[in-house]
């Protein structure tokens, strides 16, 4: 077989986002609070972009002579991809953990988790790299018991807070 990698990644806007927007609450200026919080994302949307070209490109260099226009970029004609814990083709967020661990996100950027598994500060992004060239993101569907109850042994997680993690999965009633 051949040998093929995934990877990981965690990046963020600003450790000093929500301190500047309060700031300019106290203000009274939600122009500026609202700003703020909107460059923070797209900073952080734009780190994880750029960082993911340069896998591509550099690091693991599989595509050194990528040339995309914005519009192709927009439109990720682009090999590999990036899926992120929480959305649709990961949608069970507790696999953050996975990635705090692994690249000890919290030590080397003081990016926390909070208990729900949401990312401080909220101008984050993390996901994982998949560089084979038939990497296509898609949707995880509706999920049966089945495949829950075996998540759950996999994950050493009880199936009722496999449940809770995956309930907008669930293809039968939990209760």
């Amino acid at each position: 077989g051949k040998a093929d990698y995934i990877g990981a990644f965690a990046v963020t806007g600003g450790l000093e986002e929500d301190a500047l927007a309060d700031a300019f609450e106290a203000q009274h200026d939600d122009y500026n609070k609202i700003m703020v919080k909107a460059l923070a994302d797209r900073l952080a949307e734009a780190f994880a972009e750029y960082l993911h070209e340069r896998v591509r490109k550099v690091y693991w260099g599989y595509a050194p002579n990528e040339n995309l226009s914005n519009e192709e970029l927009i439109r990720e004609n682009y090999q590999g991809i990036r899926p992120a814990p929480g959305y649709p083709a990961c949608p069970e967020h507790t696999e953050k953990a996975t990635i705090w661990e692994l690249l000890e996100v919290e030590k080397h950027t003081g990016m926390k988790l909070t208990e729900s598994f949401a990312m401080w500060p909220g101008a984050s992004v993390s996901g994982w790299y998949f560089s084979h060239p038939d990497s296509k993101y898609y949707a995880v569907a509706q999920i049966q018991r089945d495949q829950v109850e075996d998540y759950a042994r996999r994950k050493g997680m009880s199936v009722t807070e496999v449940e809770r993690w995956l309930a907008p999965n669930l293809g039968y009633d939990a209760d």
